[in-house]
């Protein structure tokens, strides 16, 4: 299987995702959300199988077949706005980071005091 080098980066307002993924074409890769918490980043790098007979490998270094990545997304990633684009050969994946949820804050409030009698037995 190949793979994928990634680089992870968190920025105020996203965290970012960079992969190299030479010779790959955009239509090439897929990136997907699993389970609400795991981003997933797919693909397959094809040899090139339309040689000919005469040709034989004399050394093969360049990684080639099927790839995955997967990456826990923190509990504030923005699910609905995550963007990705593909150029010369590198996949940037970005997670935006949803508003930090307002803190709980005590307050404080007057109960009013009315005048009643109670009956005791």
């Amino acid at each position: 299987m190949a793979t994928a080098s990634v680089d992870v980066k968190e920025l105020s307002s996203s965290y970012v995702f960079v992969a190299d993924v030479p010779g790959l074409r955009h239509t090439d890769i897929k990136v997907q959300v699993e389970n609400d918490s795991i981003l997933k980043i797919s693909g397959e790098r094809k040899r090139e199988d339309n040689l000919s007979d005469d040709i034989k490998y004399v050394r093969v270094e360049r990684s080639a077949g099927k790839f995955l990545r997967k990456f826990n997304l923190p509990a504030n990633a923005n699910l609905e706005n995550i963007s990705a684009a593909c150029q010369d050969g590198v996949l940037t994946v970005v997670v935006p980071k949803a508003p930090p949820l307002e803190p709980h804050r005590p307050k404080t409030f007057d109960v009013p005091v009315g005048s009643c009698s109670f009956n005791t037995p």
